[in-house]
């Protein structure tokens, strides 16, 4: 009975301020970020090596390279936006991982062919085709 209760307020919440819809959104930045985290680690400690990478660097790299992209999508074009995320995200990880432009574009490369491979499994796994949805995105545009 209490949880028949608890679930009716639940749904009442949900329903009138749209909670489910921003709980729903932080846990899919949550998820993004921690991915994107394990894959700029894995690509720092592939390229870079594990004395000056750090899953701290790696964090911080996913979540500003995100942030600079959201803004850029926000204000340029897609093609203007996408470029200037790019150099920010090498940037970044020359920055954070004391490398050169040479390093940080093959940390780049290499997140990029991890990402790849991530996003087959999952869609293996989820039996959705991601990869081809999302390279959608660059062909139609």
């Amino acid at each position: 009975m209490a949880t028949q209760f608890a679930a009716l307020i639940m749904d009442t919440l949900l329903e009138q301020t749209g909670l489910e819809d921003i709980i729903l959104s932080i846990i899919s930045f949550v998820i993004i970020f921690a991915i994107m985290t394990v894959i700029f680690y894995v690509s720092g400690n592939a390229v870079v090596g594990r004395k000056r990478v750090s899953l701290k660097d790696a964090f911080s790299i996913s979540v500003l390279g995100t942030l600079v992209l959201i803004v850029c999508l926000s204000v340029f074009s897609l093609e203007l936006a996408l470029l200037m995320s790019v150099i920010a995200w090498l940037l970044l990880v020359k920055y954070y991982y004391e490398t050169g432009f040479v390093g940080a574009f093959a940390v780049g490369i290499t997140s990029a062919f991890v990402s790849l491979v991530v996003l087959e499994v999952l869609s293996w796994v989820l039996g959705i085709p991601l990869v081809f949805d999302w390279l959608s995105v660059f062909v139609m545009g």
